[in-house]
C-alpha cells in the first residue's frame, strides 16, 4: 500500500508536452515502475487519445496489422512498453511522415539497452527522447530528503506506508527485474548470477570500475563483467559516470565510476534497511555521493557530467560543463565541510568557474574564493540557476 501523499511532477510533464508539440514521436524512457504510465495518463486528459499497453495481450493483438490499426488514429497515441514491440518502430516512421500529420505518438519504454538505438535508427529526425526516473529532490519537500535518500525515488517505495513495506517493494522489484524483465529482452543470464553481479556493483558503488577484479571475484572474464554492466546501465538501474580528461598535462584516470542509480535499491542490495544501519556502514559516504550526483545529473543532463581523478591522487566527484564553463561538485557527508588539497588542485587544473561542496547540514556559506558549502536543501535552487545560465 502507498500513502495518500501526491507528488506533483509539473516540470517533467511540461518537458514531455514540449517534446510532443515539437516532434511527431516522443519517447519517454526510464526504469520500470518509475511512473511513466502515470505521467502518460496525466497527458491523456484531452481527447482524442489512444492508449495501448503492449504487455496486454489484447492490445498487442490489435497491432497484428499495425498500419491498419494505427492509420486512422487521431490526437495522441500512447504505446506503453514499446521495448516489447521494436518491430513497430519502422511503422511509426511511415505514419510520422504523413502530411498533414494526423496524430502524434508517445512511446513509453523501460529496461531495454537496445531501445534508444533502434528508435534513433528507425525514427531518425522524427523522435525526441525524454528520460525520466523516480521522484527527485525538486519534486519532494525538503523535509523528506532523508526519506528519499533511504527509500529511493521509485514512487511505490517512497510513498509506502512503512519502512517495511518500502523494503518489501524494493526486494520484489529486484527479484522481478532479474527473473522476468531481463529474460523478456531476450537476454539469457541466470537470475542468480545477475543478482550476484548487481550486488557486486553495489559494493563498488562510487568507485572506479575494474572489470577484471569484479569478473575474477565472480568467476568470469572481464568482458562478461563489462557486458553485464552495460546491460544494467541500459536498463537505467546503474550509472557509469565517465571520466573528464583533456590535455591537462597530467596522468588522469580514464575508466568510469559506477553507481547504483537508485539509492533505495543500493541500500537493499547492501542489506541496509534502516537509516541507523546506513549511518553506521562503511558505504555511508558513497551512498550520499551517489544520491546527490543522481540529483545533479538529472538536472544538468548526463552528457554534461563527468568525474575527475589523477593518478597522483587528486579527484573531484563531479564536473559539469555548462555554457562553456566548468562547474565542480564535491559531495561530503559532514555538517562542516572544509576545503581540501584536491579541491584546490581541481580548481586550478580544470579552471573551474565555481565549486560547491554539497553536504547534509542546514546552511550554505562560502568556504573560499569560488568555493561554497551547499546545503542539500539549497541544491535545487542552485540547479535552477545553473539551468538558466546564471551560475
Amino acid at each position: 500500500m502507498t500513502s495518500s501523499l501526491r507528488i506533483a511532477r509539473d516540470t517533467l510533464i511540461a518537458d514531455v508536452k514540449v517534446a510532443i508539440r515539437s516532434s511527431p514521436v516522443t519517447a519517454l524512457l526510464g526504469p520500470r515502475q518509475c511512473g511513466k504510465t502515470t505521467i502518460a495518463r496525466e497527458l491523456a486528459t484531452r481527447p482524442p487519445v489512444t492508449l495501448l499497453d503492449l504487455e496486454n495481450p489484447r492490445d498487442s493483438a490489435r497491432l497484428a496489422a499495425p498500419i491498419q490499426a494505427l492509420e486512422g488514429a487521431r490526437g495522441l497515441v500512447i504505446l506503453d512498453e514499446i521495448q516489447r514491440r521494436p518491430d513497430l518502430l519502422p511503422v511509426l516512421r511511415v505514419l510520422a511522415d504523413r502530411q498533414p500529420l494526423r496524430c502524434r505518438f508517445l512511446l513509453l519504454g523501460s529496461a531495454s539497452p537496445e531501445l534508444t538505438r533502434h528508435a534513433s535508427e528507425s525514427l531518425a529526425g522524427r523522435v525526441r527522447f525524454v528520460e525520466m526516473g523516480g521522484f527527485s529532490l525538486a519534486e519532494v519537500e525538503h523535509s523528506r530528503a532523508r526519506r528519499l535518500w533511504l527509500r529511493g525515488s521509485f514512487p511505490r517505495s517512497f510513498l509506502a506506508r512503512s519502512e517495511g513495506e518500502s523494503l518489501a517493494w524494493r526486494e520484489d522489484f529486484i527479484r522481478t527485474f532479474v527473473e522476468r524483465d531481463v529474460p523478456q529482452l531476450g537476454v539469457h543470464i541466470p537470475s542468480v548470477t545477475l543478482r550476484r553481479f548487481w550486488s557486486m556493483v553495489a559494493h563498488y558503488h562510487a568507485q572506479i570500475w575494474n572489470g577484471s577484479e569484479v569478473g575474477g571475484s565472480l568467476g568470469f572474464a572481464h568482458t562478461t563483467a563489462r557486458r553485464y554492466l552495460d546491460l544494467l546501465t541500459g536498463a537505467y538501474v546503474v550509472r557509469q559516470l565517465p571520466p573528464f580528461f583533456a590535455n591537462l598535462g597530467k596522468r588522469v584516470v580514464k575508466s568510469p565510476k559506477v553507481y547504483v542509480r537508485d539509492s533505495g535499491l543500493l541500500h537493499t542490495l547492501l542489506d541496509l534497511p534502516t537509516i541507523a544501519q546506513l549511518e553506521s556502514h562503511p558505504k555511508l559516504g558513497a551512498s550520499w555521493e551517489g544520491f546527490v550526483i543522481e540529483q545533479i545529473v538529472r538536472s544538468t543532463g548526463e552528457r554534461n557530467a563527468y568525474f575527475w581523478a589523477t593518478h597522483a591522487g587528486a579527484e573531484l566527484d563531479l564536473v559539469v560543463t555548462r555554457g562553456g564553463r566548468r562547474l565542480g561538485f564535491e559531495i561530503k557527508y559532514t555538517d562542516a565541510p572544509v576545503v581540501t588539497k584536491s579541491m584546490r588542485i581541481a580548481m586550478a587544473d580544470l579552471a573551474l568557474h565555481h565549486l560547491w561542496v554539497v553536504h547534509p547540514g542546514p546552511d550554505s556559506y562560502p568556504l573560499d574564493t569560488k568555493i561554497d558549502a551547499l546545503a542539500i536543501a539549497d541544491l535545487d535552487s542552485l540547479l535552477r540557476k545553473v539551468a538558466r545560465g546564471r551560475r
